[in-house]
């Protein structure tokens, strides 16, 4: 009796997702726990595995949207593979290098060593009016939806186009970059009268003559939706204001420059600027735990919910849009905590490897617009939270020289953003808070003395 492929709970916030990708073909034979399609949702994105060996049916399509507990397709333990499924396909991709290699190889001797004969095709292209590749072939290459979707209108063959996304994925991008010409072409349907006579009117198009290209839309995936959602609503429920200060990265870049070989070598990782950042910040809200609070419906209407625990959130761009994942215990962990942490969940939120708990709990929130050259910003709070710290790039400036009083000297300086919610905070805390991590970072031994 066939078994139901069932989309999984994520928590109570994720009620649907969108089926990326079927990992495996219809008709094809699978094992338990093995992965069979990709789902896209607004928090993570995850893999389905199937409940059983058997042959595996779609009963939905990529680019679906499914809600949780619901079935996407079925595996059969009696059923039949189907005969392309069952086949052991041979990756065009390898077959493209496969032909290819040696005739690039001989072309460096002879320029015409390898090149097709005049007015041939080149090896593996698509036949004009046809689709590049058959929906089993398109089906085993890793690509976004999008990408899909792009492929098939232009006719570029997925397996012979090199992936630049997380994990070696296809993305649009690599798609256009992949695309020597415009998709070619089936026969054009026979004019009217009216067109006819339209045409002849109109002038003709020159030799150089570029066509005219209208605009194109395409689905926002649902973690932008929830971004856009979350952001629209701390903007319309919480009383943000943004304070500025600047900090004087010297000794931070001094004490860098100094240990992070010897730093990497034992720890098997970078010392980067985050981990002074965390450990300020961490430090700053153990003192100050107002700004380590949210505020929370409760029975007697709206109250303050204090955490034990500085639990930073650390925004991440990956290609499918910005991610806050949480590093837990932030007062606890050492410099080489911090950087393996932010390290590891970095990586994984490219990856889209997150669990949902990892997305979730943060209480207080730090974004690096400085690695793209922001030089200032006005972050949005990651609601519930009360705060986010806003980094910036660094650049050298004259300013008085903190020893040397009436001094000017060049110093490397970086401008702090700090958006509070005022309904919780009042200004001379927010400022408060945000001149003791500015202390932190001009003074770091403090933090390794953790005074």
């Amino acid at each position: 009796m066939p078994l139901d492929i069932i989309i999984p709970e994520f928590g109570e916030s994720v009620p649907s997702g969108v089926i990326a990708r079927w990992i495996k073909k219809d008709g094809e034979l699978v094992k338990r726990d093995e992965p069979v399609l990709e789902l896209e949702t607004d928090k993570v994105t995850a893999e389905v595995v199937s409940p059983a060996d058997g042959v595996l049916r779609h009963t939905a399509k990529a680019g679906d949207t499914v809600l949780v507990k619901t079935s996407v397709g079925t595996i059969d333990p009696a059923g039949t593979p189907t005969a392309s499924a069952a086949e052991t396909p041979t990756a065009p991709a390898a077959q493209a290098t496969a032909t290819t290699k040696p005739a690039a190889a001989t072309s460096a001797g002879s320029p015409s060593a390898g090149a097709a004969p005049a007015g041939a095709p080149p090896a593996g292209a698509p036949k004009a009016g046809a689709p590049a590749t058959s929906n089993g072939q398109q089906n085993d290459v890793r690509a976004t939806p999008l990408a899909r979707k792009v492929a098939e209108e232009v006719g570029v063959n997925l397996s012979s186009v090199p992936g630049t996304g997380p994990g070696g994925r296809i993305r649009e991008s690599d798609v256009r970059a992949a695309q020597t010409g415009p998709a070619a072409a089936g026969p054009a349907p026979a004019a009217s009268p009216a067109q006819s006579v339209a045409s002849a009117a109109a002038p003709s198009a020159g030799a150089g003559a570029v066509p005219r290209v209208g605009p194109r839309r395409e689905r926002l995936s649902p973690l932008r939706q929830r971004i856009a959602q979350r952001l629209v609503e701390a903007q319309h429920t919480a009383a943000m204001l943004t304070t500025f200060n600047e900090v004087d990265m010297t000794a931070v870049m001094e004490m860098r420059k100094r240990y992070k070989e010897e730093f990497e070598k034992k720890h098997a990782v970078g010392l980067g600027f985050m981990s002074f950042f965390v450990k300020a910040a961490a430090s700053a809200l153990m003192k100050m735990p107002m700004v380590n609070a949210s505020l929370v419906p409760g029975a007697a209407g709206v109250e303050v919910e204090f955490h034990d625990s500085a639990d930073i959130a650390v925004a991440v761009s990956t290609p499918k849009g910005l991610t806050v994942p949480v590093l837990r215990g932030c007062q606890r962990l050492s410099f080489a905590g911090v950087e393996s942490g932010i390290k590891d969940l970095a990586t994984r939120a490219r990856d889209g490897k997150l669990t949902l708990d990892e997305l979730q709990g943060g209480t207080f929130t730090i974004t690096n617009g400085g690695i793209f050259g922001s030089m200032m910003s006005t972050p949005i709070l990651n609601a519930p939270q009360s705060a986010i710290l806003g980094m910036h790039t660094i650049k050298n400036r004259p300013v008085e020289h903190p020893d040397v009083p009436g001094t000017i000297a060049l110093r490397p300086m970086m401008y702090l953003a700090l958006s509070y919610d005022h309904r919780i905070l009042d200004g001379s805390e927010a400022v408060t808070f945000l001149v003791a991590i500015k202390n932190a970072l001009e003074r770091p031994e403090k933090l390794l003395l953790d005074l």
